[in-house]
């Protein structure tokens, strides 16, 4: 049920233009050869993914019968590229579906074989034990997340739709989730009113969230799947709204809503589920699921929570810049402000007075990239370890990695920088002391343990932490990066 289906006033229509035109300034739009590009590489996968096939049922007794309208594999798009919202150099998140004779293994030794030795094919790493297992690469300029699924049939029909749940029927579970990224794309589009102002509004909020230092869901904040789904909620409260409009009342709604009250494009009753019984969210069965803060759900079965790693840290900071946000877009509907100042840079680098710096370190290039990945996926775990501090109120991370290259050791060095914002003593004379021995030693020992049973990281890798005053991180950030959002602000 809509609050609104109020069609655009001039009002709308000029703030739309408006907004439209900061967004291009940005950058964020992309132009039509990259397009082309992307089209190009697409094709030319799915060209390796049919003749990696070919070859593996060439060396097999279990021959694949492919007859008129079907094929051998397939390669869909899921996320950003596929919702139409992928920003300029943004990477492509795709999924090579497969027959049944064609297994994971297959996929992550003779398919990535094959990329390995393909020329365009760089900086390409596989990553097993992932949620949801997955290759990454550069396919010349274009990076690529590539998953895999296996479907219970001989072959693949052309006109395959994702949308059927019974094709979910047998499947292993990470099969499941992997087809569940293309069918969650889908159910976004066919339960959003208007596509064309969906994704208008959406490359602002995405371009604001990537300014506020708010877009990633590996350290705690909100992925690309997350952040469509809240504003297709607001375009189904606001059916005709125009894009500004919308991001106008993306504000409103998120600034005053009650979390964890979940958001929900649909019902979970009126989701099919094929009487499948698959594992999915759900708060009243799950005690994880029930402590989890900021529910923000697929409307595709079997549901999940898209933002299940939001710890309080990054909720905190996620509602102070909903609220910040709300406050501008009122000025700008207002004429108090003009619609760059929603995308001025987050103030993260002026706003706390104690800083760590956590630094993954390696001798090669490919090593560091499995160790960096690897470092990057357990700060979530230091700051809940910070959290349960006594003096600290906050545990901010700023997801950008850093390079650092004042290293002779490890020519390879990517750092990130985590705010801490300190509790002020019951008495003002009182000195706050921080104690930081036991969660930076508990992080440091949980990412060397993972790496012990990770044979793609070099056993000459490392990581280090530094616990910093503002006025030191000079000596880690060059000065434009510290100069980013400098406006003054009360410090935590």
């Amino acid at each position: 049920m809509s609050i609104s289906s109020a069609s655009p006033s001039k009002l709308d229509r000029k703030q739309s233009k408006d907004l439209r035109n900061v967004l291009v300034t940005f950058d964020a739009y992309e132009p039509s050869k990259e397009q082309e590009d992307r089209v190009a590489v697409l094709q030319q996968l799915n060209c390796l993914a049919e003749q990696w096939i070919l070859d593996l049922q060439n060396q097999s007794e279990n021959v694949l019968m492919v007859t008129q309208h079907q094929t051998c594999c397939k390669i869909v798009t899921f996320g950003s590229y596929r919702l139409g919202v992928n920003f300029r150099g943004g990477d492509i998140d795709a999924l090579l579906i497969a027959p049944k004779q064609i297994d994971r293994v297959d996929f992550f030794t003779s398919f990535f074989d094959m990329l390995q030795s393909h020329p365009s094919i760089t900086d390409l790493r596989a990553i097993e034990e992932a949620y949801v297992p997955v290759m990454k690469f550069k396919f010349g300029t274009i990076e690529i997340d590539l998953l895999f699924a296996q479907l219970a049939l001989p072959s693949i029909p052309e006109d395959l739709t994702l949308s059927d749940v019974g094709l979910l029927k047998d499947l292993d579970f990470k099969c499941v989730k992997s087809l569940n990224g293309c069918r969650v794309a889908e159910d976004i589009l066919s339960l959003v009113p208007n596509h064309e102002s969906f994704r208008h509004a959406l490359m602002a909020i995405k371009l604001w969230a990537k300014r506020k230092g708010l877009y990633s869901s590996i350290v705690g904040f909100l992925g690309g799947v997350s952040w469509a789904i809240l504003m297709a909620r607001v375009c189904q409260l606001y059916p005709k709204a125009a894009p500004a409009t919308l991001v106008q009342k993306f504000f409103l709604i998120f600034d005053n809503w009650k979390w964890p009250t979940p958001i929900m494009l649909r019902h979970p009753e009126d989701i099919p589920s094929a009487d499948l019984a698959l594992p999915e969210w759900d708060p009243r069965k799950s005690l994880s699921d029930s402590l989890q803060h900021m529910p923000i759900l697929t409307p595709t079965y079997p549901i999940r929570n898209t933002a299940f790693n939001v710890n309080v840290s990054n909720l905190d900071v996620l509602l102070r810049e909903f609220k910040q946000g709300h406050a501008v877009c009122e000025d700008v509907f207002s004429g108090k402000a003009d619609w760059n100042s929603l995308f001025e840079p987050s103030d993260f680098f002026h706003r706390y007075k104690h800083y760590i710096i956590i630094q993954a370190m390696g001798a090669d290039k490919k090593g560091h990239l499995e160790w960096s990945g690897l470092v990057e996926s357990k700060i979530r775990i230091l700051i809940e370890k910070l959290e349960a501090c006594v003096n600290i109120k906050c545990a901010h991370i700023n997801p950008i990695g850093y390079c650092h290259v004042d290293r002779e050791t490890y020519p390879f060095c990517t750092q990130w920088v985590l705010g801490l914002g300190i509790k002020k003593p019951a008495d003002p004379k009182q000195a706050v002391t921080l104690d930081l021995t036991e969660p930076v030693e508990r992080f440091v020992s949980i990412v060397y343990q993972r790496a012990a049973n990770n044979s793609k990281v070099s056993a000459s890798t490392r990581v280090k932490t530094y616990h910093v005053k503002r006025k030191e991180l000079s000596q880690y950030l060059s000065c434009d990066i510290l100069e980013q959002g400098s406006r003054k602000r009360k410090r935590s």
